[in-house]
């Protein structure tokens, strides 16, 4: 069965783990442990069986050659490229104009419409209030003109892991992070679509249902319809799963690993702690099949796969 795969939601496969994904290329498959419940997977990743990656990453530089290699090899594939304007300290790790100059790089060399530019999150503050946002989006949306169609946004979402980061930032640093009403993001999101309008891009609310209207959109951040337009004008069977409330999302199989990403952003839903990622990082063995996890533990979870058996406590392993 062909399938969409997200690489990744769950980490930034394109900034940090390329070499470990261009070897489940060649090896034709990637491991995945389901966050919810341990059911273990494997999944195809021959082009036969690969309708379009989806790629997610805060910097594409250290992925540039292997997209090259990604794209003689026959594979589709576009982007979700988060840029925000937040401050250093909600995201400590990113070289900001380094990504913006390779998001660049990136449209000029397949096109506008393979990237949505990720707006993600907003956290509003006593450091970047609203016209903190106004400035720093004006500022980003005028460098990306013409570079991007599409602006994704949320508003950040407070998971108890989330809320504990911010409380622990609140504490080190002395900001003090707002949780505005309905009121205060709809004004804010209408403002930043006009300024959008004024550069040609388009205002997509991802998970957030509330802020759309006639200047805002509801956002695919996977998205069928995306992927149809791209590469199969003769047309594209796809169907909606939300990974949440609220998301817009067509089906997919994400092959990425929670608590794997050392960008150590503290709005972050996809690591428990910053210290737990960074360990899995440099300890990351780019010859394991399930991302995160141990060589002998991935070799050991492939021979059940091929003999059939169950692992005790576990349902049956299964092959996408």
């Amino acid at each position: 069965m062909k399938r969409i795969i997200s690489v990744s939601r769950r980490t930034d496969i394109p900034a940090f783990y390329g070499d470990w994904f261009m070897r489940r290329l060649k090896e034709g498959f990637a491991g995945v442990v389901n966050p919810f419940g341990g059911r273990k997977y494997i999944v195809s990743l021959k082009p036969e069986d690969v309708v379009c990656f989806v790629f997610w990453s805060k910097n594409f530089s250290p992925f540039l050659e292997n997209l090259k290699i990604i794209d003689s090899l026959g594979y589709k594939f576009y982007f979700n490229y988060t840029v925000t304007g937040l401050p250093s300290v909600f995201e400590s790790n990113v070289e900001k104009q380094s990504a913006i100059e390779t998001l660049k790089l990136l449209s000029r060399t397949y096109s506008p419409r393979h990237i949505n530019w990720r707006f993600d999150p907003i956290i509003i503050s006593t450091i970047c209030d609203r016209d903190f946002y106004i400035r720093a989006f004006e500022d980003l949306a005028s460098e990306l003109a013409g570079y991007v169609k599409r602006c994704y946004f949320s508003f950040v979402t407070e998971y108890n892991k989330v809320k504990r980061n911010f409380e622990e930032l609140e504490k080190t640093i002395g900001l003090k992070i707002t949780n505005c009403g309905d009121d205060f993001k709809i004004e804010l999101a209408n403002e930043l679509a006009a300024i959008a309008e004024r550069f040609g891009i388009e205002m997509f609310s991802c998970c957030g249902d509330y802020l759309v209207g006639e200047k805002v959109k509801k956002a695919h951040c996977i998205d069928g319809g995306i992927i149809e337009s791209l590469f199969f004008p003769e047309g594209l069977q796809y169907c909606q799963k939300p990974t949440r409330n609220q998301c817009g999302c067509t089906e997919s199989t994400d092959i990425g690993a929670y608590d794997t990403c050392p960008h150590g952003c503290v709005y972050c839903y996809a690591n428990a702690n910053k210290h737990k990622a960074y360990n899995a990082f440099s300890s990351h063995d780019k010859t394991s099949a399930f991302l995160g996890y141990s060589k002998s533990e991935s070799d050991r979870w492939l021979e059940e796969v091929q003999n059939g058996r169950t692992e005790k406590g576990h349902e049956q392993l299964k092959l996408f």
